[in-house]
């Protein structure tokens, strides 16, 4: 098995990483309450509050008058940013949470950058076992289920540009096989959708579709992600249906903006 595609430090920081978090839900969400942010993190409100006011004093987050906190000066520019992403990431939400209500697991928004993929949103189920949020991480997109599906788009010159092995000079190890890539490519062209089994960390399975420009480009990856435990084949098209719907209704907002 491929080594994992995110490995904790082994010593993690817990308020570190809290801040981290913060300061990413601020600056792409908008705002939040002391006791907003306690219920996304999962801390008390005292620990919310702390870390809110280290974000302030270190202008990170600003509080308005309706104690509410929200991106600070470090943060805004990208806050406000009306780039494709944060447009995209703004009307991918509602269906996120609709996907999430529906099916009871982790939804995803992905968008691809050269060999890597982005997760631009990502909203967490609330059973006990689930797959945590990965919003703002970067992944290499032919380990994950969305940055396939974004892969499968590409013809095979725009492909070998995307792997020339010139770009992999000071990390060899990290060029993937692009037979193997060229072979899932071609399964998921034919089902239009894509299904990764534990293939970028062991006990997870996703399951993920594309969402197309009106000239049928794909632009993102929407896509559910679940303990493996809890993967059933025999939900795979109620799975696929859910995904593809929330996908047309996104597309059709997403047209409607442009």
């Amino acid at each position: 098995m491929d080594k994992p595609l995110k490995t904790p430090p082994p010593y993690p920081i817990a308020s570190v990483d809290h801040a981290l978090r913060a300061a990413t839900i601020l600056q792409m969400e908008g705002g939040a309450t002391v006791a907003q942010l306690a219920e996304r993190l999962g801390v008390a409100r005292s620990t919310a509050h702390r870390i809110l006011a280290m974000l302030v004093y270190r202008d990170f987050a600003v509080q308005g008058e309706n104690r509410v906190y929200r991106a600070g000066p470090v943060l805004e520019l990208a806050a406000h940013s009306q780039s494709l992403v944060s447009r995209l990431r703004a009307a991918a939400l509602p269906h996120l949470h609709r996907v999430v209500d529906l099916l009871d697991e982790t939804a995803n928004l992905i968008v691809r950058t050269g060999d890597t993929v982005r997760f631009i949103a990502s909203v967490e189920c609330r059973q006990a076992l689930r797959v945590g949020s990965r919003e703002g991480m970067v992944f290499p997109a032919h380990r994950t289920t969305a940055g396939l599906l974004l892969l499968a788009d590409l013809t095979d010159e725009e492909l070998e540009e995307v792997y020339a092995p010139e770009r992999y000079r000071d990390r060899p190890a990290d060029r993937p096989d692009l037979a193997r890539v060229r072979t899932d490519l071609r399964r998921m062209r034919r089902n239009g959708f894509a299904v990764n089994r534990e293939r970028s960390e062991r006990g997870l399975v996703a399951v993920g579709v594309p969402v197309r420009d009106e000239d049928g480009t794909a632009r993102a990856g929407l896509s559910v992600s679940m303990p493996s435990v809890r993967y059933d084949p025999h939900r795979l098209q109620h799975l696929v249906n859910a995904l593809e719907a929330a996908a047309h209704a996104l597309e059709r907002d997403l047209a409607e903006q442009d």
